[in-house]
């Protein structure tokens, strides 16, 4: 099921939203004028690679703290390929500024952030030697989705569903994708064995970040002053 669009209002501008969506893009327009070697390399110093993590916390000193550290931040904004940065801002488009409304700017920055390291968190977890390194923001993106799953399961999200267009609760689309990603990473768990590389989707990264997403829109309040006659 690929959504197109929700009829879920919100009576604010999605300014940080709108700016993910921008350093997102910016960002990948960087990468792409970058050659293969040197797209790589910059991938294994600002992409999240588990086996720097575990060397570092093994007492090795071949990595810093900041150069285990910084990357769990900046391989939010990185991505792959032009389906994968695509793919990412156009759930965080249709998701994000409704749960943004909700928040208020300032939370939902915190939110996305916090929601993208506990779901990186995750992956490195399951998979503590690989040598891959890990980027994307759909862990943080996961995280609004859970969020936007627990806030408005009753709103429609028009789908695209094989050959028909129709619209479907959120519930059933968020519930779909969380699904078949648990899935997808249980399915993959026989590649966490030690000394084994884990590369393609990071599904457990997905489950972290939507399971996080759901806990943490329990604690974030309700932005004050959140009315349908809200300044645009």
């Amino acid at each position: 099921m690929l959504p197109l669009k929700d009829d879920q209002p919100r009576y604010s501008t999605p300014y940080v939203n709108n700016l993910l969506i921008g350093i997102n893009i910016v960002i990948f327009l960087y990468e792409w004028t970058l050659g293969p070697r040197a797209g790589q390399a910059f991938a294994m110093r600002y992409g999240e690679v588990p086996a720097h993590l575990a060397s570092f916390l093994s007492g090795s000193s071949r990595y810093s703290l900041p150069a285990v550290v910084v990357p769990f931040f900046t391989s939010m904004f990185l991505h792959a390929s032009w389906e994968h940065v695509l793919g990412n801002m156009w759930f965080l488009y249709i998701f994000g500024d409704n749960v943004e409304d909700y928040l208020g700017h300032a939370k939902y920055l915190v939110f996305y952030l916090l929601a993208g390291l506990l779901a990186m968190s995750t992956q490195v977890a399951f998979y503590p030697q690989s040598t891959v390194p890990t980027v994307g923001a759909s862990g943080a993106i996961a995280g609004v989705l859970g969020a936007y799953f627990i806030l408005y399961p009753r709103a429609r999200v028009l789908t695209w569903f094989f050959v028909f267009v129709l619209y479907i609760p959120a519930w059933l689309v968020l519930g779909e994708w969380f699904v078949m990603n648990f899935i997808s990473g249980a399915a993959t768990l026989s590649m966490a064995q030690a000394g084994r590389d884990m590369g393609g989707v990071a599904f457990w990264a997905h489950i972290g970040g939507f399971i996080a997403g759901m806990a943490m829109i329990k604690i974030f309040p309700e932005r004050t002053r959140r009315s349908p006659y809200a300044w645009q």
